[in-house]
């Protein structure tokens, strides 16, 4: 008997009556219960002449595609036999995250497997939320040899399975407040190649014939060109706010908390931007201050979304203050800020961004119904209270210049960008 198989009970019982029959048999003198004895004597034996040496493998296999919030997903479990002795039982079972749906992943299979053979079991399912989900990790236990002996259970750790967050419809169809690219869809203030007229001037050394406007020319006698200005990209940053989390998450089919606002609102803007060609960069308001260097393209966008897979509640103690200034923000880009306002040191980031000239835009993503966490369960005045003190804050920052609008899915940003575009277009005084 190797290591890895013990004796079962089945084995212990045999051996006990076998002993108790013999020994009776002897005592009393008795051949029948001898006789009697014999057969479980012989039967434990030849089981016992056949028994496995390898124990059984477990393999998770979970769906390897783009799998976003409510797609389906394909798991499973197979269960090998590398021994020539086949496997009378195997119980198998598994763990599942609890926002993977899967049919059955909450008992036990039985099943047999034949020698230098597999079986496999099917765990169709449903993805419920977006994360880094596991499917297991899964355990099985093999008797043999008539059920006399049962190997050590075998553990296969957990098959991670990627879950992306589903992309809220969003359009923003007004212009950025800064274009810095050299090429791009937005509507820049410099003169340059471009769809955009800015006028018509007098024709100068390197002018292209093509821009020569004949209509002036004539009238004026003197060649004049039509001067447009460029179309150029633009950056954007998506500041998220992980100082805390409130709510709670009822997957893809219930309630949001401020992290899947959050997170599904930061996937559906880069990916709006980054099919426009614009570059788009992300950044953790928290402790560890994450961040994503900012490029453009499908790539990125991918990116974007396995980066956004790491996102969690990342809070710091209230007597340190998040390392993040204007410093690390690029004064051309647009800023995009999704936080639920419930810190006071996210007002104030806001509030310094502004006043140090970045284009900085609040999306509020605090549900409707929700309040701060707290041990004690608060009472309506207080909550009335505390809801009264957050418009204030919100309220002060508007006055700083901030604007901030509520998440609503399209067109959410449009009116603030339009405020924010034509504030940058106005002339600065010195």
């Amino acid at each position: 008997m190797t290591e890895t198989w013990a004796p079962t009970r089945a084995l212990s019982r045999s051996v006990l009556l076998t002993g108790l029959l013999m020994l009776l048999g002897v005592i009393l003198g008795r051949v029948d219960l001898v006789l009697l004895a014999a057969p479980f004597a012989i039967g434990a034996a030849w089981h016992l002449s056949r028994r496995p040496r390898a124990m059984p493998e477990v393999a998770i296999t979970a769906d390897e595609s783009h799998l976003v919030e409510g797609g389906e997903v394909a798991a499973g479990l197979t269960v090998s036999n590398t021994d020539l002795i086949p496997y009378d039982l195997v119980v198998v079972r598994t763990r599942t995250s609890r926002w993977l749906r899967l049919e059955h992943a909450d008992r036990p299979f039985a099943l047999t497997v034949p020698s230098d053979g597999w079986a496999a079991i099917d765990l169709p399912g449903e993805a419920l939320r977006w994360g880094r989900q596991d499917v297991g990790p899964a355990a099985a236990r093999a008797a043999a040899c008539g059920g006399l002996l049962a190997c050590r259970p075998v553990v296969t750790p957990a098959r991670g399975v990627r879950v992306y967050p589903t992309t809220e419809p969003f359009r923003a169809t007004e212009a950025m407040p800064a274009a810095a690219g050299l090429v791009g869809a937005h509507r820049s203030r410099r003169l340059g190649e471009g769809g955009e007229l800015a006028g018509v001037r007098q024709f100068a050394p390197g002018d292209r014939l093509r821009r020569i406007d004949w209509r002036v020319s004539l009238r004026t006698r003197d060649l004049h060109v039509a001067s447009t200005l460029s179309d150029r990209d633009a950056e954007v940053l998506l500041l998220l706010d992980v100082l805390g989390e409130v709510g709670l998450s009822g997957g893809v089919r219930g309630g949001s908390s401020v992290l899947d606002t959050t997170v599904r609102a930061a996937a559906a803007v880069a990916e709006h931007y980054l099919h426009r060609g614009d570059r788009v960069s992300l950044l953790e308001y928290g402790a560890t201050a994450r961040r994503l260097r900012a490029a453009s393209g499908r790539r990125q966008y991918l990116t974007v979304l396995e980066w956004l897979l790491d996102v969690h509640a990342d809070p710091v103690d209230e007597r340190y203050e998040p390392a993040l200034g204007a410093h690390h923000i690029s004064t051309s880009a647009l800023v995009v800020v999704l936080t639920p306002l419930l810190d006071p040191r996210a007002a104030d980031m806001l509030a310094q961004l502004t006043q140090a000239g970045r284009y900085v835009v609040a999306v509020d993503t605090l549900p409707p119904d929700e309040a701060p966490p707290v041990r004690n369960q608060w009472t309506p005045l207080a909550t009335r209270l505390w809801r009264i003190e957050r418009e204030n804050v919100l309220g002060r920052l508007r006055e700083h210049g901030v604007p901030v609008v509520a998440w609503a899915g399209a067109g959410s940003l449009d009116q603030v960008l339009r405020d924010v575009a034509r504030m940058a277009a106005a002339p600065r005084g010195r």
